[in-house]
């Protein structure tokens, strides 16, 4: 209940002024909700506890589902299980639940199925994912086409037992030599151009930034406790302190006028200590502003990979512009 209340207070602030963020402003204002879901087993337990002493091996602490916001990467809704290797399928009607209609909704091939994508167009609800390879479809209207990319309406799953019952919309592009293909009910490119699908695919790996931080930086890889109860209350806790740490690291981001990707958010969570040091010496200075103040010394904006001016320059070969 305070993981959904401070979510809830979160979501209803105004969305920050990023740079990057000005060409989906047409995209946010049609789908109410544009968010990621993925799963994640959690780590190892300390077998203390007599019961897990008797077992072999490792015993895996269960498995979570999360789902978060596209483009703030604030976590929205989580559900947890104790079976670490439950399919991802098995969240599917409680995930399809958790997003509101009209909502629109980026996942891998773990939750691939022609009766999840069905769902979703007869609740009125969107989704963004990759075509599983061997998948058998058929065109049906190609709506635009280069030699980089083609965007096309399909029929799906010809030869299965259960195809989907409503048509879908395949995206294709070529990257260094190799097509990626992704599937959305979007049908409309004037609500989302073939290169916002793609765009929109390419996020859903912050999501794995975000296991990867409340993992390795905020210790949710070291469980404090072996029951169920005390495994749920530290993946809330650290939830919790996750999303208060992302509304600072947006401050950050546009207090200096940067994209939230550009932030680190590990970073400004060490740069916790710093500040508390300051608020010890006397120095009464703003969190926000003192972050800010000290950003290049506390290394809080990364800097610009390669591969991402890679990136850069292909999405500008493939769509013909910035």
């Amino acid at each position: 209940e305070v993981f959904t209340e401070v979510s809830t207070r979160l979501h209803v602030q105004p969305p920050p002024q990023l740079p990057g963020l000005e060409s989906w402003a047409g995209v946010r204002a049609h789908f109410p909700r544009i968010a990621m879901v993925d799963g994640s087993t959690l780590e190892a337990i300390r077998k203390k506890p007599p019961t897990l002493q008797a077992q072999p091996g490792l015993v895996l602490a269960g498995r979570m589902m999360v789902m978060v916001e596209a483009f703030t990467h604030r976590p929205l809704w989580q559900l947890y299980t104790e079976e670490a290797a439950a399919n991802d399928k098995r969240f599917a009607t409680d995930v399809l639940a958790a997003l509101p209609q009209g909502g629109l909704l980026i996942f891998d091939l773990g939750f691939f199925s022609f009766l999840w994508f069905d769902d979703f167009t007869e609740q009125r609800k969107y989704f963004v994912t990759r075509l599983r390879q061997k998948t058998a479809y058929r065109t049906t209207q190609l709506l635009s086409s280069s030699p980089y990319y083609r965007d096309e309406l399909i029929e799906v799953g010809l030869h299965h037992s259960h195809p989907c019952r409503h048509p879908l919309r395949l995206v294709s592009v070529l990257w260094h030599g190799q097509w990626y293909r992704y599937l959305t009910n979007v049908l409309d490119p004037q609500l989302l151009s073939a290169r916002q699908v793609c765009e929109l695919y390419r996020r859903r790996w912050r999501i794995e930034d975000a296991f990867l931080v409340t993992k390795r930086v905020l210790d949710l890889a070291y469980l404090w406790k072996a029951s169920a109860n005390g495994i749920q209350l530290q993946l809330y806790a650290t939830l919790l302190f996750y999303l208060v740490l992302l509304h600072v690291c947006q401050q950050v981001a546009q207090s200096l006028n940067e994209p939230l990707e550009r932030i680190s958010v590990e970073m400004v969570f060490r740069a916790f200590y710093h500040y508390s040091r300051a608020l010890l010496r006397g120095e009464t200075v703003e969190l926000v502003a003192y972050l800010v103040q000290h950003a290049a010394l506390l290394g809080l904006v990364k800097r610009q990979r390669q591969r991402h001016r890679e990136i850069q320059q292909t999405d500008q070969l493939v769509w013909g512009s910035p």
